[in-house]
């Protein structure tokens, strides 16, 4: 793992001006306006339209076709149009992002692998949000209160590493990553990279906001190009107009029962048509943020007069101007042609429920009580929660509050146990002086602080057992067995928060708003009227508490302490390197069934304390995935003393014993979340190969980072063949090259061997990666 980047030598003295850190978008003196209108105002960095227009017509006279937004943003920010290779689905793209953001869980890791490169400064703008360690227990206030005491260590390490080395440092309670990002830092043509899956948010005001692990951040601040396979890109045409009970989560939770979710794996989800503009920008936001779900890219809609009205209410009135006189390069061409079309006529579509246990099983609402009776899903809804980063703005609070209103109106509260998210201090503030807030609590609700809480997993539930059958129905963008509260008999179903406010108060999964009613307290039936509620503030945002730490114009003389002795922080060594030999003989830790997500690789929740200390949190690995040969969770077999343990156990007796492992996985290995840590945990515990039938597009990534082998079968069904007590040997590595097979052969426990093939992706400097041992002893080596 060699975060020994010696990047920094070269390049420390052009990074210490202010110009020289914002790189792609400073302005020459002969630049139009875009000279004038400032990236963000927590910064002094420009944005050049011009530099990206300039880029583009040397793409597009190269292409001689129509582009599409998604490729007008991603191949403006190419390093050399000139000369990189473009093409969908196979091409490596090199790209200069203007600008990373990370949420404290992975900047962690992140900053500590900055630190060892010996970098002064980061070469483009950058932060860091603390949203991820606040865990919800009693309310916001409180719980606050008690994760700043517990957390003070990681807290002071990233704001005095974002103080020395440049980055911007939001402290806790300020909000949830993507809310502050798409209040502060997105625009029309950005091109952001972010630490969390669900960054794809900014596209709902015309950004390319793509997910990443640490290590591509740490690429990025170290002012190394970021190198992207060339997206696909499916677009889904939107027609008619929203109405009703029907919001724009519909929209997204429809996509995800189409196309599954692995069906956006390597592409980009790009909207268009008239259906568009009925959907505000914090709406557009909602939706983007989903499409993680489907393992796409990222998502985004072009630039329209709905994103204008967000960055005028967001004190950004000059960059919307400035993007009116550049709708051009913000909007896709005429005949830009997609790999795949899917249409959405608003007019028809229905609100939606999606879940238990995954984000695509989708159900219209009309359908979904028949559906729960039959599957024997638990009716009575025990929690509904509202708020996370991907419906927590000001139209989502309104909407709920409305339906809230017309409850009280009749002496009625919240049936099930009711939670409130913020998504960040903006909203809070703004939400408890326009009384959506006294409103939400009036039914029961608590409001929770503003930080990502139960939707990541950080919630101390205490009303039902661990194992108990329940159902809550949740306005988040991922319902994963356990996600929620670690409670693996939970069915978490996710909707629109309007919808959750309903269901809540009728307290049953099969209500349906537009045709069920309800009994006041006086006896009288009624139905709920459509929610309604403003899309921005009439009076404007309240900004609440000032929570922005600005870096300080030189940060040289400023200390970054790891204590030796801390649980919560370590810093880094390198991977050990490729020894230029096959890799032979391997046991099977274990062969993972069905869905294994990152969460069933390396658990939140609880874990999250230790994201900063890669051996303490290596002991949750794959501690949620189900082992193929018995059933069960976190019980595997030694394959050499016959013993059964933890996997996490059994993997450190393998590497104490210097005997080397892999993992055999189902479809869509690794979906979920961008955590950097699912790649490192196997790599630090001695892994070398992960074999599966197919990837998630960033964590494939992350594992190429790491310096393992991300293969999958050329066959599927050989999967079928391999038993758990079989021995793995990768043939013909020294002749590893891009599109290359690998030979396999599977030894069985009789002797009898088969043949298999698998299939890579790497390319020339991904292969250097895992020779080098990873990708960041590869950049060490280059420097030596």
């Amino acid at each position: 793992m060699a975060y020994v980047l010696k990047e920094a030598a070269k390049k420390s003295a052009r990074l210490s001006s202010l110009a020289q850190q914002c790189r792609l978008f400073h302005a020459s003196p002969a630049s139009s306006a875009a000279a004038q209108v400032l990236m963000s105002r927590m910064e002094q960095n420009y944005i050049d339209y011009d530099k990206m227009e300039s880029k583009l017509n040397v793409v597009k006279n190269r292409l001689g076709r129509p582009l599409t937004l998604s490729e007008k943003i991603v191949y403006s920010h190419l390093e050399d149009p000139k000369n990189q290779d473009i093409k969908r689905g196979e091409s490596y793209l090199r790209l200069r992002p203007d600008r990373v953001a990370m949420q404290d869980a992975t900047a962690q890791m992140a900053m500590l692998q900055f630190i060892s490169s010996g970098l002064p400064k980061v070469a483009v703008p950058s932060t860091i949000h603390c949203d991820h360690l606040i865990e919800a227990q009693v309310g916001g206030e409180k719980d606050l209160s008690r994760a700043k005491d517990l957390n003070k260590e990681v807290y002071d390490f990233l704001a005095s590493a974002g103080a020395k080395y440049g980055v911007g440092f939001w402290k806790p309670g300020s909000g949830i990553i993507h809310q502050i990002v798409l209040e502060n830092y997105a625009f029309p043509g950005v091109l952001l990279i972010g630490t969390d899956s669900h960054t794809p948010n900014g596209g709902g005001l015309g950004g390319v906001c793509i997910g990443v692990g640490g290590a591509d951040a740490v690429d990025v601040m170290a002012d190394i190009p970021w190198e992207l396979k060339c997206p696909k890109v499916i677009g889904v045409k939107l027609t008619g107009k929203l109405s009703g009970w029907t919001s724009p989560k519909d929209v997204i939770l429809k996509v995800a029962g189409i196309l599954t979710v692995k069906g956006g794996t390597g592409a980009i989800v790009e909207y268009f048509g008239p259906g568009v503009d009925s959907i505000s920008c914090t709406g557009m936001g909602t939706i983007c943020n989903m499409g993680a779900e489907i393992g796409a890219t990222t998502s985004v809609f072009p630039y329209n007069h709905r994103m204008q009205d967000y960055l005028k209410a967001t004190s950004r009135a000059d960059i919307a101007d400035l993007a009116n006189n550049y709708k051009g390069i913000l909007t896709a061409d005429p005949n830009a042609q997609y790999d795949q079309v899917i249409e959405i006529d608003l007019d028809t579509l229905e609100p939606h429920v999606n879940g238990p246990f995954t984000p695509d099983l989708a159900h219209p609402v009309s359908q979904l009580g028949k559906v729960a009776q039959e599957k024997g899903w638990p009716a009575e809804i025990k929690v509904g929660l509202i708020g996370s980063c991907t419906n927590s703005s000001y139209e989502d609070m309104s909407r709920s509050a409305s339906i809230a209103r017309q409850a009280l109106k009749h002496g009625l509260k919240s049936k099930a146990a009711f939670t409130i998210t913020p998504g960040s201090e903006q909203i809070r503030a703004t939400i408890e002086r326009d009384g959506q807030a006294a409103a939400l609590r009036d039914i029961g609700g608590v409001v929770l602080a503003n930080a990502c809480g139960p939707c990541i997993g950080q919630w101390d539930r205490k009303d039902v057992k661990k194992g108990e059958k329940n159902t809550i129905v949740t306005s988040y963008n991922r319902n994963f067995t356990g996600r929620n509260d670690a409670n693996p008999a939970t069915h978490a179903f996710v909707t629109s928060p309007e919808l959750v406010t309903a269901m809540a108060i009728a307290g049953d999964l099969g209500f349906d708003p537009r045709r069920d009613e309800l009994k006041g307290t006086d006896g009288t039936k009624f139905k709920l009227e459509s929610p309604y509620g403003d899309e921005l503030p009439a009076k404007g945002f309240d900004p609440g508490q000032d929570t922005y730490q600005p870096p300080p114009s030189d940060g040289s003389n400023l200390k970054v302490h790891v204590s030796p002795d801390s649980q919560r922080l370590q810093l880094l060594s390198p991977f050990d390197k490729w020894d230029g030999k096959d890799l032979t003989d391997m046991v099977i830790l274990i062969k993972a069934k069905g869905k294994c997500t990152t969460d069933h690789i390396s658990a939140a929740g609880q874990w999250l304390k230790y994201r900063g200390h890669l051996d303490n949190i290596s002991n949750n690995l794959l501690i949620g995935a189900v082992n193929a040969e018995n059933g069960e969770i976190n019980k595997v077999k030694h394959q050499i003393t016959g013993e059964y343990d933890g996997v996490p156990d059994t993997a450190r007796k393998y590497k104490a014993e210097k005997i080397p492992w892999v993992v055999i996985g189902d479809e869509n290995y690794g979906e979920g979340s961008s955590r950097e840590h699912a790649a490192l945990e196997p790599r630090h515990l001695g892994g070398r190969a992960i074999i599966v039938k197919s990837f998630a597009r960033i964590h494939e990534t992350n594992l190429k980072k790491q310096g393992l082998l991300p293969l999958t079968f050329a066959n599927p069904s050989d999967y079928d063949k391999i038993q758990p007590s079989d021995r793995i040997s990768l043939l013909g590595l020294a002749d590893l090259a891009p599109g290359k097979p690998v030979q396999c052969e599977v030894k069985h426990k009789d002797g009898s061997v088969d043949k298999i093939e698998l299939k890579q992706t790497m390319n020339e400097g991904q292969i250097a990666w895992f020779r080098a041992g990873s990708a960041l002893n590869r950049m060490a080596e280059l420097k030596k």
